[in-house]
């Protein structure tokens, strides 16, 4: 069906459209200017030295594995409540995910105090994911990976520009990780960009981004370079020029879209704040963030009431989301045998509600109307 108010819209204009066509006109459409472009204007607004644009954010968290040199035996600390991507790239470089619960229903992000019981002699790196583009306890985090000498790995794919005590996301661990899928707050259809504050490991990323070769065609078009060696056991894991001209324009947009989420959120707060039987996570926060997602969570429910309530918004014309299922429940990840409460009462009771910088006030009223009925009524 066609939902009266869908979960996502995208902000795409007759600006992103000249960007393609341009770049077509152009004749380089592949990896090239409009890349370095991209990269550059994230090095500039995230405040951080180096920026590697990327085919996609799981290719961006597989390759901070390699950087991180995760290798097979090794366990990586990370949440269940995320997409599967997050845990995946642990097992492409033969690595062991050790599944974290989450703080609680109003915070759901990976538990600092469960991360440090689960550290072992084999433990290697933290990966921490920012839920909804809300910072995770980095401050805790990060102590307890220099304690431990780990490294960490941040899955800032809802969080672009959100901030943790003045700090972007993404910037904080020694690797972070961006999306650009079709219904993030920067949209490309596919695409991602890995940024960092260390030398070597951005120079390494450059490197294995395209199949270890020490130059790319670009640079050989343009004539800054007429050959090229293999100097590693590298991957096609490059962006193109078409998909980062959208980009360009849609970093431009960013910041101003950011602050109507901000707006829309704080109508949601509002209104939701009249009704009993749900918990909003974050609903303390105070830092700037990126607002991609809106979660509740039922209070005293379980999967069935949830479902019941969803039910009852998309028949009323309101698309919703989970966010997300459990990845320590799906077959894949069966043999860890893991149990974790608060994830586990988080991934059966949460709802996404809709979430853009063009929802109406209208829109939000009736969305909190037929929340309140299905929940209350």
């Amino acid at each position: 069906m066609e939902y009266n108010i869908p979960l996502f819209k995208l902000n795409f204009g007759e600006e992103e459209i000249s960007a393609v066509t341009k770049t077509i006109r152009s004749k380089w459409i592949s990896t090239g200017p409009k890349c370095e472009e991209l990269e550059q204007l994230f090095v500039e607004m995230f405040n951080v030295k180096y920026a590697v644009s990327m085919s996609n954010c799981t290719d961006a968290l597989h390759l901070s594995c390699i950087l991180c040199d995760i290798k097979p035996g090794d366990e990586v600390l990370c949440p269940s409540l995320t997409f599967a991507a997050s845990v995946n790239c642990i097992k492409y470089v033969g690595g062991t995910p050790v599944f974290c619960d989450i703080v609680s229903p109003d915070h759901i992000n990976i538990d600092p105090i469960d991360i440090e019981k689960k550290i072992t002699s084999r433990t290697k790196a933290i990966i921490v994911v920012h839920m909804a583009g809300f910072p995770a306890k980095m401050d805790e985090i990060m102590t307890i990976a220099k304690k431990h000498n780990l490294k960490v790995i941040e899955d800032a794919c809802h969080g672009p520009l959100s901030e943790y005590k003045g700090r972007k996301l993404g910037t904080i661990g020694d690797v972070g990780c961006f999306s650009f899928f079709s219904n993030k707050n920067i949209s490309t259809g596919e695409g991602g960009m890995l940024i960092s504050n260390n030398k070597e490991l951005a120079k390494k990323a450059h490197l294995l981004r395209s199949h270890g070769m020490t130059t790319m065609s670009y640079q050989r078009a343009s004539g800054h370079a007429t050959s090229y060696d293999i100097v590693d056991l590298g991957y096609n894991f490059r962006l193109d020029d078409i998909r980062a001209s959208i980009g360009v324009v849609q970093m431009k947009k960013l910041q101003s879209d950011l602050i109507k989420r901000i707006q829309i959120r704080n109508k949601y707060l509002k209104q939701l704040s009249n009704i009993d039987g749900i918990t909003i996570p974050f609903a303390d926060n105070t830092e700037f963030v990126s607002n991609y997602i809106m979660s509740i969570v039922l209070k005293d429910s379980n999967s069935e009431k949830r479902d019941f309530i969803r039910n009852k918004l998309h028949a009323a014309g309101i698309q919703t989301s989970v966010h997300y299922p459990a990845i320590h429940r799906f077959s894949m990840y069966n043999e860890y045998n893991t149990e974790l409460p608060v994830t586990e009462y988080v991934t059966d009771n949460e709802i996404t509600l809709p979430m853009y910088a063009s929802l109406s006030n209208e829109e939000i009223e009736y969305i909190v109307k037929e929340l309140n009925q299905a929940l209350n009524g």
